[in-house]
């Protein structure tokens, strides 16, 4: 995946409660708790980092490998994807 990561800004709408981000599908009226490494991941992806980029910031804020983020990372993206929260590839 070399595209760069970016929110569909139109399709949610997000609230921050303490240590938590809220989002909201705007389509679907769905809810996304985000917290711990999910709220990191949705705060990484701004529209100016790659896959590569997003895994390598993440390794070095958690102390892992890419390569052990990876799988979660991906299934992550993808979900957000799924649910119209990202931009299409």
């Amino acid at each position: 995946m070399t595209r760069v990561l970016a929110k569909a800004a139109d399709q949610f709408s997000e609230t921050v409660i303490d240590d938590e981000i809220v989002v909201m599908s705007l389509a679907s009226g769905d809810f996304f708790s985000l917290t711990g490494s999910a709220r990191a991941i949705w705060e990484l992806i701004d529209g100016t980092r790659t896959r590569a980029a997003l895994l390598a910031d993440l390794a070095a804020a958690f102390g892992r490998t890419e390569a052990d983020l990876a799988g979660d990372v991906d299934a992550f993206v993808a979900q957000l994807g799924s649910a119209g929260l990202l931009e299409p590839d």
